[in-house]
């Protein structure tokens, strides 16, 4: 069975410039069962109450300015998918959770970038949910545990952002830096809490986790590993897949959860 996933999506320019990052998403579907359907929750998409985007076919969405011209020349048609977003309709309206459509998003840059990387044939398809900020962690837990049956059904759900997402800093470091000891203490803090599968604690991780604030300034990059984290159950098991940083501050490491 498929786990669900949470990766760090890095700076747009990813697929273009080498990294350990870049290497480790680019291998990563060859040893990732194919899945049917892709659901993607990234921390591109913020809207006030979830929603999902149907469409034939995802544009891309080059939702960022001021990179080279090859980045705007790049497309990932990815099919799109009615029947997995009206699965995902029906999934979360059975906990009393509405869920909106739009009828004409694409693929923001969170959820392309590493998916050009992962699957770069663009053939599976992709449908995105919305992350809503302002409900915060736990809000987002209860979704992923509400899609949970997807994983027998054959679909990746895949939660992208960034596990420390400071863009403040990474102007003072050189891309290849070591992290900060703040940003290795949260990170530190939060991998041991997923792989011991304290969830309580890292719901109330602003108050809990040594740097919170200076790691996550906003909460939308870190929300997505808690839908990763319930779409694995009551009971998931965390597996850290990749660790590295990009300047120091960004942190791209990358969780697969499963059922215990």
């Amino acid at each position: 069975m498929l786990p669900s996933l949470f990766i760090s999506h890095g700076a747009p320019t990813l697929p273009l410039s080498p990294s350990p990052a870049r290497e480790f998403l680019a291998g990563l579907g060859r040893v990732l069962p194919r899945p049917r359907a892709i659901l993607a929750v990234s921390a591109h998409w913020e809207t006030p109450t979830p929603a999902v985007n149907e469409v034939a076919v995802n544009d891309t969405i080059h939702d960022f300015y001021g990179f080279p011209r090859a980045l705007y020349d790049i497309r990932y048609p990815a099919p799109g998918g009615r029947e997995l977003a009206e699965r995902v309709r029906k999934l979360l309206g059975a906990k009393g959770v509405t869920v909106g459509v739009d009828p004409t998003r694409g693929l923001d840059h969170g959820a392309w970038v590493p998916l050009l990387l992962m699957y770069p044939e663009a053939d599976i398809p992709v449908v995105q949910l919305s992350v809503q900020t302002n409900l915060g962690p736990a809000h987002h837990l209860a979704l992923g545990r509400a899609l949970a049956p997807l994983l027998a059904e054959e679909v990746l759900v895949l939660g992208s952002g960034s596990f420390t997402h400071d863009l403040s800093r990474f102007r003072y470091h050189r891309p290849d830096d070591p992290s900060p000891p703040d940003v290795a203490a949260f990170a530190d803090w939060f991998d041991e809490g997923l792989r011991a599968a304290r969830v309580e604690q890292l719901l109330d991780y602003r108050r809990q986790a040594p740097y919170a604030v200076q790691n996550h300034p906003t909460e939308e990059h870190l929300l997505p590993v808690f839908v990763a984290l319930g779409a694995a159950g009551a009971e998931p098991t965390a597996e850290r897949l990749h660790s590295s940083a990009a300047f120091g501050v960004i942190r791209m490491d990358a969780y697969a959860f499963r059922p215990a």
